[in-house]
């Protein structure tokens, strides 16, 4: 098309060559495919500074007092573009490092603060994080003095607890350590509703019964942190309220005082905004055009700032002294009765009945004008629920005790997906070991390695033995909060050593032969399960040919029943794994998609998935010693049989129910071999194909044994944060 031929309008109506936008994808046409592509997501390509970029050494060279010094003057400077509430930003940085680390669940280990994934889709649009725009870009001028040195997720939650303090909390510390992500994650499932604030009965069995919210959710409806603030399905009820806020605070590791204190410290600073119609408000930051800058909800209208600004749609503060830390709180809420009354936007508040005009806060902008205080519905569920009250009563009668709660439950909050103390970094690391830190002692490494290694391998215990062991206690690893693992054997401690998954007899089978060959040698179990895997690679690769060193780290620890919290472990129970081929019962969700959330969990690759599947098959690692994908006639020996069989057009492959199929050979009909959906996922999905051909290759044995070693390698170190 020439200039001539362009139409009236000036564009070409012709579709340009490139998918641009994300409203189709090349995989649309199959929205039911496994999406690899969580195994891939934070590739180094994504990374603008390098491969080689190392956010813990460059931890070294930032200057934590000036920073913080940075901070506490933003806290004062008011700014004309977005004015701070009472002169005073404290209440802001809160919610912006509350908000980053609420969104963290138990049951996957998957949200928080760890990542700085506030800045992405859909949690920078999220209804509940209205304006946390506005702190990031009132947080800009410091990140960008201090660049490489702190990170965003660093930043946004340092930027809370300097809030507390300057308000006047004695905060218990503060740890360096998150290293920024550069987009969204592509594995967290927040939920199937399409629509923001869909009714919470679409992730509940029954909304009555908030135990019965769907897993791994936390928050009670889509866009939420934790539940409505008006109350159940927007309808106050503060006693049903009170339920689904111990359901969700218990589904991100909150006891009740610890919920208790983080409810009553969250909202003595502060204030709701809903003075104004959000009908008028500009699209969220990732709807908002081009003109914007990523910067949301702004009042198409009318003012929008200071008293006139719309967030949650309630407005008003909750104590007369918002941007202080006191009791104000507590005496607001139980020095008042209560009533329900309509915010100017249109939301359910609870306001004081009868109130002197001496305890009211006074206006943001006019301290000669007082305001009506509010609560939220979650507020009076503290008042309500008897449990909740009885703990409100502790803490008036101590207030020492309740600042120490809240500063140690806000600690929690925002460290809780950091994993355990070996990755946290800075001056103002408490010193204690917390026991939801998961602790581990040092562990012995001046042993003798070989000849523990020959103790092992003349112990009588199979290949299949040694290995499943040595995988049962890594698998628990995640990689989402950098919780379980190898390291601490908490594999022969209560919950693990009951777990159906763990094959608790054979469990206790093998631990009853390596523990006392632990304690003859001077090593630590958790290092002696390990290194027992490793030598049951090495015989498995022996018996098929081939002499191979897995590489061995030595200085694991070995946790006790009094470091480990039992109830918390029970999240990171497998109900599935498919690399042991292995499902505790039926599911709704497919057994491939078990082992892919597994993989991803892990850390692992597409690739390196398919090479640990493919050689614990031939090992006969599977649990209860079935027989499904063994797809080899020497079982026991490291080959890559698995892959020459899943390739071969010489079988046909036939459903027998129960996601199991049996592998006929097509002449004689004969059944050869029997496998599961987590076998043949590696030659019916293209992708994974791929790389099942590359080891069913005539030359693809070599690759495999190196290919395999390194993902066993990486899997039985993914804990070890000391080494890393």
């Amino acid at each position: 098309m020439d200039g001539n031929d362009i139409p009236a309008g000036g564009k070409c109506p012709v579709m340009h060559g490139g998918q641009t936008s994300t409203k189709t994808s090349v995989t649309s046409w199959w929205p039911n495919a496994l999406n690899l592509d969580i195994l891939h997501q934070h590739d180094t390509k994504t990374k603008p500074l390098g491969a080689d970029f190392n956010y813990r050494e460059e931890l070294k060279t930032l200057d934590v007092e000036a920073l913080k010094d940075d901070l506490r003057q933003l806290m004062k400077e008011s700014q004309d573009w977005w004015p701070a509430d009472w002169g005073s930003y404290v209440g802001m940085f809160a919610r912006v490092a509350w908000h980053a680390a609420g969104s963290y669940r138990l049951a996957d280990g998957r949200g928080g603060g760890g990542t700085g994934n506030q800045r992405f889709a859909p949690l920078n649009s999220w209804p509940d994080n209205v304006n946390t725009d506005k702190g990031r870009r009132l947080l800009w001028p410091i990140k960008k003095k201090y660049g490489n040195a702190v990170s965003w997720a660093d930043l946004m939650i340092l930027s809370g607890t300097i809030a507390y303090e300057v308000a006047g909390l004695k905060t218990f510390g503060f740890a360096f350590g998150r290293e920024d992500i550069w987009h969204p994650e592509k594995d967290v499932y927040w939920g199937a509703e399409k629509e923001w604030l869909a009714p919470s009965d679409t992730r509940y069995g029954d909304v009555s019964k908030p135990e019965t919210m769907e897993n791994p959710l936390a928050a009670v409806q889509m866009g939420l942190i934790y539940v409505n603030p008006e109350g159940v399905n927007g309808q106050p009820d503060p006693m049903k309220t009170a339920a689904q806020v111990r359901e969700t605070f218990a589904r991100m590791a909150m006891d009740d005082e610890e919920t208790a204190a983080l409810t009553a410290g969250g909202h003595t600073i502060g204030k709701c905004h809903g003075n104004g119609d959000a009908a008028n408000l500009s699209a969220d930051p990732e709807a908002a055009d081009v003109e914007y800058q990523g910067i949301g909800w702004m009042n198409t209208k009318g003012r929008g700032i200071g008293r006139d600004t719309v967030v949650s749609g309630i407005e008003g503060a909750w104590t007369k002294n918002p941007t202080q830390w006191d009791m104000g709180w507590f005496e607001m809420l139980f020095g008042h009765e209560w009533e329900l009354k309509k915010s100017p936007a249109g939301a359910w508040q609870w306001e004081p009945v009868n109130i002197k005009e001496e305890d009211m806060p006074v206006d943001v902008e006019d301290p000669s004008i007082k305001k009506m205080p509010i609560m939220t519905d979650a507020d009076m569920a503290m008042k309500v629920d008897p449990t909740y009250n009885a703990i409100c009563q502790k803490f008036m009668a101590d207030p020492a005790y309740f600042n120490e709660t809240f500063a140690r439950a806000w600690f929690k909050l925002t460290h809780r997906d950091m994993g355990p103390k070996a990755r946290y970094v800075g001056p103002d690391v408490p010193q204690e070991d917390l026991i939801w830190q998961d602790p581990i002692p040092e562990g012995p490494v001046n042993y003798d390695i070989g000849g523990l290694k020959s103790k092992i391998a003349a112990s009588g215990l199979s290949i299949a033995d040694l290995v499943s062991t040595a995988w049962d206690s890594a698998r628990t690893y995640r990689g989402s909060d950098m919780r379980g693992g190898a390291n601490g054997a908490r594999i022969r401690l209560a919950p693990q050593k009951d777990w159906a998954g763990n094959e608790p007899e054979r469990l206790a089978r093998v631990l009853a032969v390596l523990e006392p060959l632990a304690a003859a040698a001077g090593a630590s179990i958790a290092d002696t399960i390990v290194l027992a895997g490793n030598v049951g690679v090495e015989m498995a690769a022996k018996a098929a040919g081939h002499d191979i060193a897995v590489p061995f780290a030595p200085g694991r620890g070995d946790a006790t029943d009094a470091m480990t919290d039992a109830d918390s472990f029970d999240a990171l129970e497998p109900v599935a794994d498919g690399f042991r081929n292995w499902q505790k019962q039926d599911y709704v969700v497919s057994a491939e998609e078990m082992l892919l959330d597994r993989a991803q969990l892990l850390g692992l690759t597409a690739n390196e998935m398919t090479v640990l599947v493919g050689g614990m098959r031939a090992m006969g690692t599977n649990h209860g010693g079935t027989k499904h994908g063994v797809f080899t006639e020497t079982e026991g020996a490291l080959t890559n049989d698995f892959f020459v069989t899943l390739t071969d057009m010489v079988y046909a492959w036939e459903p027998k129910g129960n996601g199991l199929y049996d592998i006929r050979d097509r002449k004689s009909g004969a059944v050869k071999y029997t496998a599961t959906r987590a076998d043949l996922v590696f030659g019916s999905n293209s992708i994974l194909r791929a790389y099942a051909e590359v080891y069913a290759q005539d030359d693809g044995m070599p690759a495999f044994l190196k290919a395999f070693v390194a993902a066993w390698t990486k899997v039985m170190n993914a804990d070890r944060f000391d080494i890393a």
